[in-house]
């Protein structure tokens, strides 16, 4: 896949999946095939512990899977390791690896994705050469743990710039995510609300029933 198909799909993109290779004991490709069932645009490797070895593993899985669904698949942190797995991108936070050195590594075929967790950050990632920005934490989670929760001001600045594809993450599940669309959200980022949910494919149409008519803008 190309970088004009990547970008295309991700212009597409609503629903966007964090994992990581060990999802609460159930199987990684069962999850994973349920998610993208359910409406789930993008899935993101994300585990900070990993080796290597354990990374190119889990990647085997998440872009057969990614395959599976015409999905893209997004390893975390990681820029070194995006052609071994096959990766379609990565995704960097602001204490990571800077922006032009995350692009050289990955070459101009591979996105970048960027966290930004206040007005000043998302400005400067919106003017920068990252792909797609995400903007949180809407609400305090253990994902990110010592993050403060930005509340929904950053998705309402996010929404008035709307300078790039950009998701709304922290937080959100189906019971909070009408609000962080209702401040203006596109696109939204998940971990907890499909990863630990009974039933992840229901948990996904649910987060894509939230997203509402803002599911199928271009």
């Amino acid at each position: 896949m190309g970088g004009d198909e990547r970008r295309e799909r991700l212009a597409g993109a609503r629903l966007y999946f964090v994992c990581d290779p060990a999802p609460a004991g159930r199987p990684l490709g069962d999850l994973l095939d349920a998610a993208l069932l359910g409406g789930v645009d993008v899935v993101q490797l994300r585990d900070k512990t990993a080796d290597d070895a354990a990374l190119l593993r889990a990647a085997a899985t998440f872009r057969a899977a990614a395959d599976s669904h015409q999905a893209l698949f997004i390893l975390n942190d990681r820029p070194d390791l995006v052609r071994p797995t096959a990766a379609d991108g990565v995704h960097v936070g602001q204490e990571d690896e800077d922006l032009d050195a995350v692009r050289d590594a990955v070459g101009t075929d591979h996105l970048i994705g960027l966290s930004t967790h206040t007005p000043a950050q998302f400005d400067a990632g919106a003017s920068g050469t990252a792909d797609y920005l995400s903007a949180g934490p809407v609400h305090t989670t253990p994902t990110k743990p010592g993050r403060p929760a930005t509340g929904l001001a950053l998705i309402r600045h996010a929404a008035e710039l709307d300078p790039k594809p950009w998701f709304a993450i922290g937080g959100i599940d189906s019971g909070t995510a009408g609000a962080v669309v209702a401040a203006g959200a596109a696109r939204l980022v998940v971990v907890r609300a499909i990863r630990n949910a009974p039933d992840p494919l229901g948990a996904a149409r649910e987060l894509r029933t939230a997203l509402g008519a803002k599911a199928d803008v271009g």
